[in-house]
Order: structure tokens, then sequence, then C-alpha cells
């Protein structure tokens, strides 16, 4: 009997659809689940245009170093947009010349450049919010794991779910993140761990971008733990890792990462992981030193990863090699916030000169946040890092440790990604943590919420 081929999203065959589009890795999806994502978004779906001008802004964060200050501060500002990118900004009324475009009348808010979030693992199924409970009652991260939660709970529920099901949950906190002022996001595979699920989750994370008005870079996290069935065997996980998941998934994400910490994967097994990503074009990133100092730092530096993230217990001299590597040190102070644990010291990585990036780590055991204006508010009570880094950290920070150059700052030639804030100053970002102060979210010049 030939086997029929089906729909990777909702599972009918081919006999039952009109036809399947083929996607890499055996992925094939039907018409209707093409239109999901539309229906799903709605009124969210992205709009065309990307002119407009900015008036009335009181205090405008432009992170370019031709103004003065970290954060490169314009008083009294105005911005003019062309076809999505930036092309004027300055002080005063914008030049004639943009008199026919649409105008947004700030009316005394601040502007700032729409957060970009490093590192996220928003794309799964389940809920593990009981071991929040236990993890306030002093049951700590390696217990939980020993009980059968953590990733493993989260990859039980997540191979549970259809396709269509992780697409429209990850849609609704995608959404959210977007009404908080995100407009770039990395999503992280991880939840599968074989071969199937993780491409699926690569696929909805692309669906994600194509269907709401943010921008989505994908990573490829095959090496998030060690299964379950594979718990007697973990060489032959690495080399599934290596020889079925990364070619997989290559054509569906930008980066390779790896969990290089106690209890997960070894320095020893994440370079041999990390060094197939990048045979297969796949640039590394590594979840490093988030539980010990367990190497992952020191192997960052040493193939030269994109980023470093976690850090809580990195070192002075470490931080150095990530500096003189250009290495980006992704910080993650609402994980730390949410295992009970110390954050990391931001303030040294800053004073060693490191590219120190903020995100939400979004996930269902750890870090269930998806507002990086908490993420900011956490930085500076918890990890010691003035106001004016973490905003640096939270825009620009997080753009070069996605390599996304043209984002996270206001400057000709720039992504039009700005925040409209309900407030005169970038200072209430930190001032007034329970509130969503995101009054207008502009993507590639639109007006999106």
């Amino acid at each position: 009997m030939v086997a029929r081929a089906r729909c990777s999203f909702c599972g009918r065959d081919e006999s039952e659809v009109d036809h399947l589009f083929a996607g890499p890795g055996g992925v094939a999806i039907c018409p209707d689940c093409v239109a999901l994502a539309a229906d799903v978004a709605g009124p969210t779906m992205r709009p065309s245009g990307g002119d407009l001008v900015l008036t009335g802004i009181s205090e405008l964060v432009t992170n370019d170093p031709r103004f003065p200050g970290r954060l490169g501060l314009v008083e009294e500002a105005a911005v003019a947009i062309t076809g999505g990118l930036i092309d004027w900004v300055g002080s005063g009324s914008p030049p004639s010349r943009y008199g026919d475009l649409p105008e947004l009348q700030c009316e005394g808010r601040a502007v700032i450049p729409g957060f970009v979030d490093p590192h996220t693992h928003l794309v799964f199924a389940g809920d593990r919010s009981a071991e929040y409970e236990m993890r306030a009652a002093g049951a700590s991260y390696q217990d939980l794991r020993r009980a059968g939660g953590g990733i493993a709970s989260t990859v039980a529920a997540t191979r549970s779910a259809s396709p269509a099901e992780l697409l429209e949950s990850a849609l609704d906190r995608v959404g959210s993140m977007l009404e908080h002022g995100t407009t770039t996001v990395e999503v992280k595979s991880g939840y599968g761990l074989d071969t199937r699920t993780e491409v699926v989750l690569l696929e909805v994370g692309r669906q994600i971008g194509e269907s709401l008005p943010v921008d989505v870079v994908t990573t490829f996290l095959g090496a998030h733990s060690v299964p379950p069935e594979f718990a007697d065997d973990r060489r032959r996980y690495v080399e599934l890792v290596e020889t079925s998941m990364i070619p997989a998934c290559a054509g569906l994400a930008s980066y390779c990462d790896v969990f290089c910490d106690e209890g997960a994967f070894t320095v020893d097994e994440s370079e041999q992981i990390l060094r197939a990503g990048m045979t297969a074009g796949l640039k590394p990133r590594i979840h490093a030193n988030q539980l010990a100092d367990s190497g992952g730092a020191d192997l960052a530096a040493r193939l030269g990863a994109v980023s470093a993230d976690h850090l809580e217990h990195v070192t002075r001299e470490q931080a150095r090699g990530l500096r003189e590597a250009g290495v980006a040190a992704v910080l993650l102070p609402t994980a730390s916030w949410g295992t009970r644990s110390p954050a990391a010291p931001a303030r040294m990585l800053w004073d060693e000169r490191v590219t120190v990036a903020l995100g939400t780590d979004c996930n269902p055991g750890t870090s269930y946040v998806l507002s990086m204006q908490l993420v900011l508010a956490v930085a500076v009570a918890d990890a010691g890092l003035a106001l004016e880094r973490a905003l640096w950290s939270a825009t620009r920070g997080g753009a070069l440790a996605l390599e996304e150059d043209d984002k996270g700052l206001v400057a000709p030639g720039a992504i039009a990604d700005l925040v409209v804030l309900e407030a005169d100053s970038y200072r209430h970002l930190g001032y007034r943590p329970d509130q969503n102060l995101a009054a207008v979210v502009i993507k590639d010049g639109d007006p999106v919420g």
C-alpha cells in the first residue's frame, strides 16, 4: 500500500484536499492551513505603505551616536519615514518636502525604537504553572527535572499538539508582544526533540512572521535537552541531531543553539553539534552558564558565536573573552527572577564593553513573559543596569545580537520600527513597570497597534 502525503498542520491526506504545498524536511501544507494564519491574525495583518511623519515628539530615543548621550536623545523632535525606512530625524518641524506624507501627531509623547527580543521559546503547548508553585516552595530547576517536569513535560505536550494548535497559540503570544512594543522577535525550536516536530516548530515560527506585523528570526534548538527515549544513549541522540535534525532544519533557521550547561549538554557535545550546524550554514548561539560555570561562555568565545545567552555564572575573564571574540551577551533577567536565582552580572558585562542585549526568554516553565517593558524594569531592579543601558540593550543591543544592524535605532536608512509611549519620557518605562506604555506601535513605517 502506497502511503499518502498528509498536511503537516491538519493531518488530512492528499485525497481530502485540492493539493499540498511541498516544504522542506518533508513538510506539506494544504491551502486551508496556508490561510489559517491570516484568519487567526485577522485585523492585525500587515498593512502596506510605509510613509509617515511623526511630529510633536517630546523626547526621541535614537540610539544614534551622532546625537548626545548613550540613547542619542533628541528633544522636541520629528521623524520622516518613506518606504518603511527612516528618512529624516531632527528637532522642530520636518522639511517641507515631507508635507504630503500622512502625519502622526504624538502630542508631547516620547518615542523609542521598537523592542528587539533576541531569545524566546514561544512555540509550545501545555502548561507548567504547577512548577511555579513548586519552585516558590523551594524546588530547584534540577528537582523539577528529576520529578518529570521541566523541558520534558513541554516536549510531551508539544508533540501531542497539532501544528495548527501550535500556530494559533503562538500567534496569540506574539500579538501580545506586539501590543507591548516588540517589533522583531527570535523564535527557537527545541520542544520537539525529534526531527518531524522540530521542523514543524520552525515552520510555525516562520508562519508567525508572515501573519503578523512582526519580524521573526528562527533558531534551531534540537539540543535543548536529551529526550526521555534517549536517556540511556546520549551519544545516539547527539548523532540524531547532527545527521537528521540539522539537515532537515537548516533551510528553516538562521542559527543553531545548544543548551550547554549542568544537566544538559557537555562542552564537547555542544561543540560537536554547533560545528555540524556551522557546516550546514547555521551560525552558532549558546545557552551558556545559566546553572553553573559550565564552559559554555568559553565555548562561545572559541567558536566566535553570535551570542552567549543567560550568563548568570560568567566571570570577568570570560566576559573579556566574549568581548574579544565579538560575542553578544543576551541576558534574560525574568528567567533569573522566575527561578529565584541571582541575575547575570549585567553591570560587569557592560563595564567590560561586551555588547549586552535583553530578552524575555518567553517559555512555559521559567519565564512566561511577553513584555520587553517588564524585562527592562527587572533588569534595572535585579540585574543592576542603569535605565538608559537597559533601554539600549532592549532595542539596539537586541538588534545587534540578531545581526539586524538596521534595527534598534532611529537614523536615516534604518528600518522604521518605533513605539510611541503613553508618557513624555522613556524614564516611565522603569518607573511604571506594571503598565503597558506602548500607545502606538509602528512597524516598517505603518502604525499597527
